[in-house]
């Protein structure tokens, strides 16, 4: 799943906690900056189908540290490459 509007100060580690109420969280990768190692605010949450679909039901919209997540399905991996329109 894609998860935006993430704060500055979100870590993998916070993220996974955020999606763990939801279920068994089998990745999580957190964009950071290069040099400042913080947070770009978008990251990506790797969990089961049905989990998968209660976490995106509970924290689509909900705020976290002042910001209001977004929460989509969509793999890393097939839009890698692929412009946006």
């Amino acid at each position: 799943m894609f998860v935006g509007n993430l704060p500055a100060e979100a870590s993998e580690r916070s993220v996974r906690e955020l999606f763990a109420e939801f279920g068994t969280v089998r990745s999580v990768e957190v964009a950071a900056d290069i040099f400042t190692r913080k947070c770009r605010g978008f990251g990506f949450v790797e969990m089961e189908g049905h989990e998968a679909r209660a976490a995106l039901a509970a924290l689509d919209g909900k705020t976290y540290n002042g910001n209001a997540l977004r929460v989509r399905f969509e793999d890393p991996r097939r839009t890698q490459g692929r412009k946006r329109r």
